[in-house]
């Protein structure tokens, strides 16, 4: 099996890239995949409930994007927080325990995929899996506290003016060690939707001492701010201001906002940018449910892909509501791959 020397480090990114021929590919929704597999998410803990009950079905939909062609597999923490846990019941123990877990499992995944991939005599593909050594990275997700209240209000970013930055580095603090001490070769701060969370994670990393590198990625409901109605602008320069963010981008945010937002972006930030929309369906909090017959297809979708990579992007995927069906077709639209070496892509756009 050939191994990829790619460093824990602030230019990790950059070598990850330079490796891919430009740009990668991650993963998609997971709860929906969960679910589909046969998990009940109806719990305040989401996707990370099934780090409880069934962690080898979130095992097997790593195994399904990786063989989709996800370069990089998201881990199962989004909603996991240690108050969360000890509100089940758990110990504080326990709760650290499970949200190393969640690493474990996608390493567990990636380690299982390249096996696949060794023992694989296809040249790349079988029985329409993509099965290539190429370098593969974990992200270990922090969800913002929004996603913690299991509310909503990751969708609003409203927090309340009793809210301070301080107050939720406190928060976030011990899942955030925990975390990158598990061995994810990135932390993915996601579905950011205010400036306190996003100073509040820049500032965590820095005093921490934090030695594994971070991406931040922020979600909008307008194509011009984040969702509490904050500047994007003021967000990702949070972003670009902190050596160990070695991405910044957007996620869970409809389709047709994302050429705009990219443009926002690259006003402020040098660091690689990198998207992965929801399905465009709409959320209701209320419900807790997504609405169905409100997105785009994966045609649709997918024909966004290239256009957001001539004008920025380097990394791609898909967020709620997206599945492998979405993730391979991503996939394929950036890949006029074949050219490329083995754990290289050719590149189609930058």
């Amino acid at each position: 099996m050939e191994t990829f020397n790619i460093p824990a480090t602030p230019l990790l990114m950059k070598e990850f890239l330079r490796q891919m021929g430009g740009t990668a590919v991650i993963d998609g929704g997971l709860a929906t995949e969960l679910e589909l597999h046969g998990a009940d998410l109806n719990d305040p803990l989401w996707s990370a409930k099934c780090l409880l009950t069934s962690p080898h079905l979130i095992r097997s939909v790593h195994l399904d994007y990786l063989e989709a062609g996800a370069d990089i597999i998201i881990t199962a923490s989004y909603q996991a927080t240690i108050q969360g846990f000890e509100a089940k019941g758990f110990s504080r123990e326990q709760s650290e325990n499970l949200l190393k877990k969640s690493v474990d499992i996608a390493l567990e995944a990636r380690r299982m995929y390249y096996e696949r991939c060794s023992k694989s005599s296809s040249g790349g593909t079988g029985d329409d899996r993509i099965l290539k050594n190429r370098p593969i990275l974990v992200a270990a997700s922090v969800g913002s506290y929004g996603a913690y209240l299991a509310d909503g209000s990751e969708y609003s970013g409203c927090y309340g003016e009793a809210m301070t930055v301080n107050a939720l580095k406190e928060f976030h603090r011990r899942r955030v060690q925990v975390l990158a001490e598990a061995g994810p070769d990135i932390i993915a701060f996601e579905t950011v939707p205010n400036k306190i969370e996003a100073q509040a994670f820049a500032e965590l990393l820095d005093e921490e001492h934090i030695k594994i590198p971070a991406w931040l990625t922020f979600n909008s409901k307008d194509g011009v701010n984040v969702v509490s109605g904050d500047s994007l602008l003021q967000c990702a320069s949070i972003a670009e201001s902190c050596k160990q963010v070695v991405a910044v981008g957007i996620n869970c945010t409809p389709p047709r906002f994302i050429h705009d937002l990219i443009l926002a972006i690259k006003k402020v930030t040098t660091k690689p940018i990198v998207i992965y929309p929801n399905s465009g369906e709409r959320y209701d909090a209320d419900r807790k449910e997504w609405v169905e017959n409100t997105g785009v297809s994966d045609e649709d979708f997918v024909s966004y892909v290239n256009k957001w990579c001539e004008i920025g992007a380097s990394l791609v995927g898909g967020c709620c509501r997206t599945t492998p069906n979405t993730i391979k077709a991503i996939y394929r639209a950036l890949s006029d791959r074949s050219p490329a070496a083995p754990g290289q892509k050719s590149k189609t756009a930058t």
